[in-house]
């Protein structure tokens, strides 16, 4: 049976679209293009199932949608650049089965210029259609959350670019059905800027609360009590707190276009990048201050995920904090309630099944993911010695970052 929808690649990006879509009452056909890191509870997959959703038996099917919306990955690449082989992968196989009067989106995070240098030649080519007379072509940068129940797709506005007028009203006119509010960009590349600019901002605050923590506590000052008393700010401030760096799908973009690249991203990225090293510093330095040294304490992890509450490990802080730890001698084990086993250089990493007796026995734990389930109050008095790396616990039950 036709769908309306065809949702190609169901990783981060395209599950939270299908999900949404079939909410919407929306006939979804999903088709992967790779080993993708999405993932459903038993729950939600339920729920998709009964409401329609279905996986693609074939790249022939989506020769028989509406709209074809292209979620695939884009991983950092070698040169730090934005690797598009599976967009690429994506393209070439829905050109060969694209049919006249689709709308066709391209949501996957992209430097700008991509819909139209990119993306269009694979389409046109294979398909021998021209895009903006046979089919509409636009873009939309996603805007997902992750475990974010205050922002969901449906509240969540979707900016839409297409390559011309008709295309970004066909774009619309799908969105429209899946969320509250559709704003029009004046076209693809300044679709596509608008993610650019939306992934570097939280970066770059993020590398700001960063290097003000390694300064605050160098000072003797409670960063988290600053930040605490600037928020009440009701103008030109927006709170972001530190952490042992900075994980999730999207990276930070230096886009070198135009002669110009963006300083302040790359700064932003070092910065961040150094926070793993910086925490493995504070551990073996607390771990001296109360008479142990780093090999052979036996050092347990709390949270290993990249964001709370979710089994998401990618681009986690967590694994980097793992391997120095390892490097410098410690015994490292770890308790996360969503991950049930964890390697970290290809080994093993013992699981606490009892966490307030593990807590106990370790010589430092260092909270690094703060799930809900964690009573902080109890492993404070449990822990010998703890290192919050969130800010989590009450003040003066443990050392902050």
């Amino acid at each position: 049976m036709p769908a309306d929808l065809a949702v190609i690649g169901l990783g981060p990006y395209g599950l939270p679209l299908a999900q949404a879509a079939v909410a919407a009452g929306i006939s979804t056909l999903g088709y992967r293009t790779g080993p993708e890191a999405g993932s459903l509870s038993p729950a939600e997959l339920r729920r998709m199932l009964s409401g329609g959703f279905r996986t693609a038996a074939g790249p022939a099917e989506l020769g028989r949608v509406r709209t074809a919306v292209i979620c695939a990955p884009t991983p950092a690449g070698p040169d730090g650049g934005l690797d598009l082989s599976q967009v690429e992968a994506a393209a070439r196989t829905l050109s060969t089965h694209l049919r006249p009067h689709t709308t066709v989106i391209l949501e996957s995070p992209v430097p700008p210029g991509t819909t139209e240098e990119f993306l269009r030649p694979l389409l046109e080519k294979g398909s021998g259609l021209r895009a903006g007379r046979d089919f509409h072509l636009a873009y939309s940068p996603t805007r997902v959350d992750p475990g974010n129940r205050d922002f969901t797709p449906a509240t969540t506005p979707k900016v839409i670019g297409g390559l011309t007028p008709a295309c970004t009203e066909s774009a619309a006119a799908f969105y429209s059905r899946l969320t509250d509010k559709v704003v029009r960009a004046r076209g693809p590349r300044e679709a596509e800027t608008v993610q650019l600019l939306e992934t570097n901002f939280r970066h770059v605050n993020i590398a700001l609360v960063n290097e003000m923590a390694v300064l605050c506590h160098d000072l003797g000052v409670d960063l988290w009590d600053v930040i605490r008393c600037a928020e009440t700010k009701p103008f030109g401030f927006q709170a972001f707190r530190p952490g042992p760096g900075v994980g999730g799908h999207a990276v930070p973009r230096d886009f070198r276009g135009a002669g110009r690249s963006l300083r302040m991203v790359e700064l932003a990225r070092q910065v961040n990048d150094q926070m793993p090293r910086y925490v493995v510093q504070r551990a073996a330095a607390l771990l001296n201050e109360h008479g142990k040294s780093a090999r052979g304490a036996r050092v347990l992890l709390l949270g290993i995920t990249y964001k709370p509450d979710l089994a998401d490990q990618q681009g986690t802080p967590a694994q980097e904090v793992a391997v120095r730890l390892m490097e410098l001698g410690a015994s490292v084990s770890y308790h996360d309630p969503h991950i049930p086993s964890w390697s970290v250089l290809d080994r093993p990493v013992p699981r606490a099944d009892s966490l307030y007796e593990a807590a106990a026995d370790a010589d430092l734990t260092i909270l690094l993911q703060q799930h809900r389930t964690y009573d902080l109050q109890g492993l404070s008095v449990k822990a010998q010695l703890l290192l919050d790396t969130r800010g989590a616990t009450p003040t003066g039950a443990a050392h902050r970052l």
